[in-house]
């Protein structure tokens, strides 16, 4: 598994290459943990070069969601491939995890969700 990561104005953007499963869920999990600015940071997964996810793999971002939505949140993920949309699908993950095509699609969904300055 690679990891990469960029801070954007409204959101800490994570990207995923390779495999995450039962031997590389924790060390995601520590990646995120370190690189959020925040826990109420957005975070958005880059994963078209993500080939394969697991349940602990799909747990860890579960998770991450959920800490997301605790604090105002959410979790986006941006480009799965087709097996790893599947597990999604199957599992109705879709309806905590954010699907878009692209970072722009994502970063625009942030925006929607974002308070407003007064």
């Amino acid at each position: 598994m690679r990891l990469d990561s960029r801070h954007l104005p409204d959101a800490t953007l994570i990207i995923v290459a390779g495999e995450v499963d039962a031997t590389t869920s924790e060390e995601l999990e520590s990646y995120i943990d370190r690189v959020r600015r925040r826990l109420g940071d957005h975070l958005i997964f880059e994963v078209s070069r993500l080939t394969f996810l697991d349940s602990s793999g799909l747990a860890t971002l579960l998770a991450a969601a959920t800490l997301a939505r605790a604090h105002g949140a959410g979790v986006h993920l941006v480009a799965p491939r087709p097996r790893v949309g599947r597990l999604l699908d199957i599992t109705g993950s879709w309806q905590t995890l954010g699907r878009h095509d692209t970072i722009e699609q994502a970063l625009a969904a942030v925006r929607a969700k974002s308070p407003k300055p007064v």
